[in-house]
C-alpha cells in the first residue's frame, strides 16, 4: 500500500471524500510549499487540515482572519518581564501562532493587506522579523489557506505576489448524494486519527522524493506548457487574445517537485506524465491572469490551460 493509500485510508475515519484535496494537502506539505483552498464553508476545510497534522504527528494551529487582526496578531510581539530575582524588567518575546507546523489561515482574504503580508516573509523565507529581530520557523512549516468564494463584501482579495507563494489552488466541490448520506452517518471525532508516520520519518520521506528519476522529456514538457500561458511566449492565439499576465519560472519548479512528490507518494520511482497531469490546473490556475475580454466571453481559466496542454502534447 502506498503512503496516499494509508493516509486515505487513514482520514476516512472521519471524512467522507474530499481524497482529491487530502492528496493535494500532503503534495504540497511534503514539498515545501503552501496551498489555498477555494470552498463555500461547511466542506471540512479545517477539519481536513487538522487530521492531516494528527496523520503526520505535527503542531497544527489556527487563525481566524478578521478585518481587525494585527500583524502580531500572527507573527507575535515583545511583552515585558520582571526578574524576580534582579527586579529588573526585560523584554520577552511572545510567539504568535504562525510559529508551529501547519498553520490553518482561515478565510485569509478577510484581514487587511498589511496582515496578510505578515505570512509573505514566513512562507517564503521561513522565518519572521519583529522589531529588526528574526526568529525562525520550525520545519516544517506549511500553510493552508481558506477562501469563501461567495461573501466578497467586506474582503480584500489576495495579490498576485501573494497567490504566486502558494504552490496549488484547489477548488473544493459539494459531496455527491452518497457521500452527503454518510457524513450524517460519521461523526467526526479527532481521537480516533492515529498517526501514520512520526516526526523525523516525514524528513526521511522527504529526501527519498528527491531520489525520484526524472526524464529530460517531462521537465521540457513541464517548462513548454507553463511559457505557452504566457502571452509574449505562447503561439496559442487563444492565450494571446485572452490571457493578460502568465505564468512565472516559480510556477516550473513548483510544478516538478509537486509532480515528483506525487509519483513518490503513489509508489513509483520514475516521474511519468500523468503525475505532472493530475497536478496541473491546482498549480496554474492562481498564476494565469485572464483579461477583460476573457470575462466578456466567458472563458475560463480551466479551458485555456486545457487548449495549452493539448498544444504542447501534440508539438512536444
Amino acid at each position: 500500500m502506498s503512503l496516499l493509500e494509508e493516509i486515505n485510508k487513514e482520514k476516512s475515519k472521519v471524512i467522507v471524500g474530499q481524497e482529491r484535496v487530502i492528496n493535494r494537502i500532503i503534495t504540497c506539505l511534503f514539498s515545501e510549499g503552501h496551498i489555498l483552498i477555494v470552498g463555500v464553508p461547511g466542506l471540512a476545510k479545517t477539519l481536513m487540515a487538522n487530521v492531516v497534522a494528527r496523520m503526520l504527528d505535527l503542531e497544527f494551529k489556527r487563525i481566524q482572519f478578521t478585518p481587525d487582526l494585527m500583524p502580531s496578531d500572527i507573527t507575535g510581539f515583545d511583552i515585558i518581564e520582571e526578574d524576580l530575582e534582579s527586579g529588573r524588567k526585560k523584554l520577552v518575546f511572545q510567539k504568535g501562532p504562525v510559529f508551529t507546523n501547519i498553520l490553518l489561515a482561515d478565510e485569509i482574504n478577510r484581514a487587511s493587506p498589511k496582515t496578510q503580508s505578515a505570512l509573505l516573509e514566513a512562507m517564503q523565507e521561513r522565518k519572521v522579523t519583529v522589531f529588526g529581530r528574526t526568529y525562525e520557523l520550525e520545519s516544517p512549516f506549511f500553510v493552508i489557506a481558506t477562501q469563501n468564494p461567495l461573501e466578497q463584501e467586506g474582503t480584500y482579495p489576495l495579490p498576485e505576489a501573494q497567490l504566486d507563494r502558494f504552490m496549488m489552488q484547489v477548488i473544493v466541490d459539494y459531496p455527491s448524494l452518497e457521500e452527503e448520506l454518510k457524513i450524517c452517518k460519521v461523526e467526526p471525532n479527532l481521537s480516533v486519527i492515529n498517526p501514520i508516520i512520526t516526526k523525523s520519518e516525514f524528513f526521511k520521506v522527504k529526501e527519498e522524493i528527491k531520489k525520484t528519476f526524472v526524464p529530460d522529456k517531462i521537465v521540457e514538457y513541464i517548462v513548454k506548457i507553463v511559457r505557452a500561458t504566457r502571452p509574449s511566449d505562447s503561439p496559442l492565439s487563444l492565450v494571446k487574445e485572452f490571457v493578460e499576465w502568465g505564468a512565472g519560472p516559480r510556477v516550473t519548479q513548483h510544478m516538478l517537485k509537486a509532480s515528483m512528490t506525487l509519483a513518490y507518494l503513489n509508489g513509483d520511482k520514475t516521474l511519468q506524465k500523468e503525475h505532472v497531469d493530475e497536478i496541473l490546473i491546482d498549480s496554474l490556475r492562481h498564476r494565469v491572469i485572464l483579461n477583460y475580454s476573457a470575462k466578456l466571453e466567458n472563458i475560463s481559466i480551466e479551458q485555456i490551460i486545457t487548449e495549452v496542454v493539448k498544444f504542447v502534447e501534440n508539438n512536444i
